[in-house]
């Protein structure tokens, strides 16, 4: 079954440079994978969010799937599975980044920018079209230059869907019982904040009134 896999893997890969390679996206895709190189668009995207206010709460989502992914996929299943990358066993392609020193599976560009890309759009749908076109391009890149099977990709998507899913599950549960200040940073529920305030001012005040109250009578 595996090999049945890898060897469409290999003809696809191999459609792709026989049909698809040309010089402009030879000069385009190498500085297009740059971007998805350990996450650093997404992690500059995150950044960005959480120094806006109405966006803090999707900042805090992407680097949650962004560690997951890192631990998770970069360091357990690459390590665990193993699988080479097919410009390892085919050196006969000419490549136009180095050659990449860890596993194949799963592709950690298409997963990290999948999973940052959906919760993008779970928050934003502009946004979020735009950042998922350029994860699939990021992916497609790594097709394009020979670095990854067509299941290495696949594989990162669907972790990547997964990922986003399960972050945004876990944050929309658990930041509402955090720590009223972590919460607020975080665009929690700050009109109930200022009720409660607000509330305690008023019960304040009328305590006060009816002390003064007593001590004049």
């Amino acid at each position: 079954m595996f090999e049945n896999i890898q060897m469409t893997d290999f003809m696809i890969l191999d459609w792709i440079q026989t049909h698809l390679r040309c010089g402009w996206l030879d000069w385009l895709m190498p500085k297009i994978t740059m971007l998805g190189e350990a996450g650093i668009l997404w992690i500059v995207i995150a950044l960005l969010f959480l120094w806006r206010k109405p966006w803090r709460k999707c900042g805090l989502k992407l680097f949650v799937s962004l560690l997951i992914c890192l631990v998770l996929g970069l360091v357990l299943l690459k390590n665990m599975i193993a699988r080479p990358r097919p410009c390892w066993i085919n050196t006969d392609i000419e490549l136009l980044v180095s050659v990449p020193g860890d596993y194949s599976f799963p592709s950690g560009h298409t997963w990290s920018g999948v999973s940052s890309a959906l919760i993008i759009l779970m928050d934003n749908r502009r946004r979020g079209i735009a950042a998922m076109i350029m994860a699939v391009v990021i992916a497609f890149s790594r097709l394009y230059l020979y670095v990854h099977f067509p299941s290495d990709v696949l594989a990162g998507a669907v972790f990547g869907v997964l990922m986003a899913l399960l972050t945004e599950k876990v944050v929309e549960r658990y930041l509402p019982k955090m720590p009223a200040k972590v919460t607020a940073f975080f665009g929690g529920d700050q009109e109930a904040g200022k009720a409660v305030e607000k509330s305690g001012s008023e019960t304040g005040g009328k305590a006060t009134a009816e002390g003064l109250e007593d001590v004049t009578h």
